[in-house]
């Protein structure tokens, strides 16, 4: 362990017992949630994803409060900044970024792909949008307005993509399977091919 790391660790064992002793979290609150962050598998997201598009119910939920949309699928939020959901629409497609760092709902996507991280896909979000899109393969019509939202430490953005036509009679478990990572943060669009 370097010292940066030796740092970090002691710092996090400063603000655990500091946080345990105000009766905000216990420790072992602490340690589940940190462990449910790093273990987090990106189906998660596409099982969030799958219900909205077959419960109306869940689907206002997941729009109006993502963070409970994520608690009644019991996947751990507490502590995490609050987690808000884009609808993309047949007007409106939503991209994220973190413009700073990486900020990404790691409990509900699993770990950010690299590219996420990357200063180029940080840059070009932000300064041509359908350009880096279209490096992804998706291409959208010029009256579709792009909206990029920057996902921030205070707050963490994913997107419920639009549900491809001819799967109407697909099973929640089917419609998960083809939702991928770009999918939720609007960089690509679910297919069914």
């Amino acid at each position: 362990m370097n010292v940066l790391e030796a740092d970090g660790a002691a710092l996090l064992k400063a603000i655990t017992k500091l946080l345990s002793a105000k009766g905000v979290l216990t420790e072992a609150e602490i340690a589940q949630q940190r462990s449910a962050v790093d273990n987090a598998p990106p189906g998660q997201g596409a099982r969030m994803v799958a219900r909205a598009w077959t419960d109306a119910d869940y689907r206002a939920q997941l729009l109006s409060d993502g963070s409970s949309a994520a608690e009644a699928m019991n996947i751990p939020m507490r502590g995490m900044p609050p987690l808000g959901v884009l609808e993309n629409t047949d007007e409106v497609h939503h991209l994220v970024v973190c413009t700073l760092c990486s900020c990404y709902p790691k409990a509900i996507l699993g770990y950010p792909p690299y590219w996420y991280k990357s200063a180029a896909y940080r840059a070009r979000a932000v300064r041509d949008p359908r350009g880096l899109l279209a490096e992804f393969g998706t291409i959208l019509p010029p009256q579709v307005k792009l909206r990029v939202v920057d996902s921030t430490a205070d707050y963490r953005w994913m997107v419920l993509p639009r549900r491809p036509d001819g799967t109407q009679d697909w099973s929640i478990e089917r419609l998960a399977a083809i939702v991928r990572p770009g999918d939720m943060v609007g960089v690509t669009i679910p297919t069914t091919e």
